[in-house]
């Protein structure tokens, strides 16, 4: 017989010599509104990264001349109250947002990870100890925690990808410390301890490679997140600092003209839109597609 049934559903020869990875992959691009979403993040991640080639003018030279004037073909997006082109600092802001996205997920799973690992494995004190500091972490809300965090540490970039970094953390270590106890008592856990496999082998090379996609899929969303606090960290003047442009601190600038000069708050606007729906959509695209029950 070529085909297997799985529930009711045909799976093929094919399909069952699949790697993991190209499963999920094909699974993914099935959705379109992933696809979408890994487009305009692609366009984003151009424009950052070739930013000085695609920007007609420098994002933080002014000109009392161009004060506010609206989209032309000189200026597409128009000018800012200081005469500076909003398309070049919508272009040079997607490097704050996408790098503050990235690097503070970054953080969160270099802490959060390894925390929920041990928390979930070996249980008793231990897991007691980075419960209760998980618990009192999540008490407080987690913009409220980062605005404390980036204040303590100081107004810059980089202080606030640590603030947001370090408040994201806690969803990593309850994520990963339910999916280990749910891990842990699987038989091949069992068999690997019965062959005598320490107790790090275990929890490096058998629990961990079969939480990361659990752990993938809160990335995506947590990037999501970040880059939502990293504007209004930046809104209110803790994150990244003029002149150098931001999404946030742009619509902080438009906040007092959006009667007479709404594209200021219209571009950054709808930059951060449509980031965070489109990292939205690729992890509800990726929880679906490395979900085994969607097979």
């Amino acid at each position: 017989m070529s085909d297997a049934v799985l529930g009711s559903i045909p799976v093929t020869a094919s399909e069952k010599l699949e790697s993991p990875a190209r499963r999920a992959l094909r699974r993914l691009l099935r959705r379109k509104g992933a696809v979408v979403g890994l487009v305009v993040i692609a366009m984003f991640i151009v424009l950052a990264v070739f930013a000085p080639l695609l920007s007609p003018y420098d994002p933080i030279a002014t000109s009392w001349t161009l004060v506010r004037k609206p989209p032309s073909m000189q200026h597409w997006f128009g000018t800012d109250d200081l005469g500076r082109d909003i398309f070049g600092r919508v272009i040079y802001g997607a490097r704050a947002s996408l790098t503050a996205g990235v690097i503070s997920v970054g953080i969160a799973l270099l802490i959060g990870v390894p925390l929920g690992l041990l928390s979930g494995y070996r249980g008793g004190f231990i897991d007691a100890l980075i419960s209760r500091i998980t618990d009192a972490m999540l008490a407080c809300p987690f913009l409220i925690l980062a605005i404390a965090l980036a204040a303590f540490l100081g107004p810059s970039l980089g202080n606030a990808m640590i603030a947001i970094g370090i408040s994201t953390t806690p969803r990593f270590v309850r994520l990963t410390r339910g999916q280990v106890m749910s891990v842990k008592v699987e038989d091949y856990i069992e068999a690997a301890r019965a062959m005598g496999n320490p107790r790090w082998r275990i929890a490096l090379f058998h629990i961990l490679p079969n939480i990361m996609p659990a752990l993938l899929v809160q990335a995506t969303l947590s990037i999501a997140a970040a880059i939502i606090a990293e504007a209004a960290l930046s809104f209110l003047g803790l994150g990244q600092q003029p002149p150098e442009p931001s999404w946030g601190s742009m619509l902080n600038a438009a906040q007092r003209f959006l009667s007479n000069a709404p594209w200021m708050a219209l571009w950054p606007g709808l930059a951060i839109f449509l980031v965070v729906l489109s990292f939205n959509l690729v992890g509800d695209g990726m929880h679906d597609a490395l979900d085994p029950r969607e097979r």
